[in-house]
């Protein structure tokens, strides 16, 4: 038990760490990117004092950090006003800030678009497993045969393709040609299946290739040699036996690519507009030089990846009782 609550510990604070880590190294990313968020809001007409007001309503006159730099006076201690300090005084809070475009409370603009992202990497992933399941179980029990060539070689395609390629195709074939579904939105269910074939065809090509190894690596275990002495029968072999322990090192994987999914659908969201979090952030975050905006998502990204994480090692260890036992 102690060693339990140790480890929780352990992990708590890694996390809040990365967390930290990340939202630092953001902060400081954005203050040295060129363009005044101001201007770019207000626009080029915008007067001195239009400017000045919209700095002071953002704290965006005060310092950045607890040190400030010029080529006149060298660094400067700026003691507890700055703005970094009181971001994390919100953090604490619950309180994202505001944004700079829209003075709504960025965490209100967050829950609003994070569901939609959320329904586009689970539809992603269960793509990529429908795939990459039966393909990886066929292709690794039939070893160098031409349904091993054929998944291979669709999975080297998948894999090669990025998704700003794969995305624009499906959109020609289905939308443009076939008009089976719409090129962009989120407004209706079949709207999710084009981004998420995008998505998917990546994944479901890793999935593959893994799902193939492990098939090929535990039908040559004694214990399936044993299976078979028995008289069992090579399906019940392979789908009791085999699959069982073979799918242990995919579930990594698989909880690993639900964060990669959620931190990079902003492409595939942009293609096909789809109204996620990654939208928001490509379109009234970084293209409106919204810092706060930018902030709040790059850091609620980060959390779903660290607790995507956590739950991976959670289910593997439950999975495969030699962890714990290590």
């Amino acid at each position: 038990m102690k060693h339990k609550v140790l480890s929780f510990v352990r992990q708590f604070a890694l996390m809040l760490l990365v967390i930290w880590t990340v939202v630092s190294l953001v902060t400081l990313l954005i203050e040295i990117v060129p363009g005044d968020p101001a201007t770019v809001i207000l626009g080029e007409t915008a007067t001195y004092e239009q400017i000045e007001n919209f700095n002071k309503k953002h704290g965006l006159d005060r310092p950045a950090f607890f040190f400030s730099y010029n080529s006149t006076d060298g660094f400067k201690w700026n003691g507890g006003d700055n703005r970094y300090l009181d971001y994390w005084k919100g953090l604490l809070t619950g309180d994202l800030g505001k944004s700079f475009r829209t003075d709504r409370p960025v965490l209100g603009m967050i829950i609003e678009r994070y569901p939609l992202t959320i329904q586009l990497a689970l539809a992603s992933m269960l793509i990529a497993i429908g795939i990459a399941l039966p393909l990886g179980v066929l292709a690794g029990s039939r070893k160098n045969s031409l349904i091993d060539n054929a998944s291979s070689f669709v999975a080297l395609l998948g894999i090669s393709l990025p998704t700003f390629v794969i995305g624009p195709f499906l959109v020609y074939i289905f939308a443009v040609k076939l008009r089976i579904f719409s090129a962009t939105g989120s407004m209706y269910i079949e709207d999710i299946i084009l981004p998420a074939f995008t998505l998917g065809a990546a994944l479901s090509a890793i999935l593959t290739r893994m799902i193939r190894s492990s098939v090929i690596e535990e039908l040559g275990e004694d214990y399936v040699r044993t299976a078979r002495a028995k008289g069992l029968s090579e399906r019940v072999v392979l789908l009791k036996h085999v699959l069982k322990n073979g799918l242990i090192p995919v579930v990594t994987i698989l909880g690993l690519q639900l964060g990669v999914l959620l931190a990079g659908s902003i492409i595939t969201e942009k293609i096909f507009n789809w109204q996620g979090l990654g939208l928001l952030l490509l379109d009234d975050g970084i293209g409106k030089r919204d810092y706060r905006l930018v902030q709040g998502c790059v850091l609620v990204i980060s959390v779903t990846f660290i607790i995507a994480n956590s739950l991976t090692d959670f289910v593997y260890r439950k999975l495969d009782p030699r962890i714990r036992l290590s």
